[in-house]
């Protein structure tokens, strides 16, 4: 039962720091988004703000499709690495 109650709060734990995480890239996020579309209002005065918000978005859309792309490559070299070492 002491092993269960000991899993238990490890997994609790894990759960929260996850959420914790998750809050605060949530957060980076948002000031990000702030960022960049002042940013495209500075640069980019359309004077028609739709026109604005397209461009905003197609950017967005970019940086989320290259940072995804870089992401699962880095996550994919360390589990080959991590799979190679388990086998040596």
């Amino acid at each position: 039962m002491e092993e269960w109650d000991t899993s238990f709060k490890m997994e609790v734990v894990e759960k929260i720091a996850a959420l914790m995480t998750a809050a605060f890239g949530l957060i980076a996020a948002l000031a990000w988004n702030e960022a960049i579309k002042a940013l495209v209002a500075e640069f980019l005065s359309t004077g028609d703000e739709l026109v604005g918000f397209l461009i905003y978005a197609i950017i967005v859309t970019i940086i989320a499709i290259i940072a995804t792309i870089l992401i699962a490559r880095t996550a994919n070299k360390i589990k080959m690495a991590e799979e190679a070492k388990g086998k040596a």
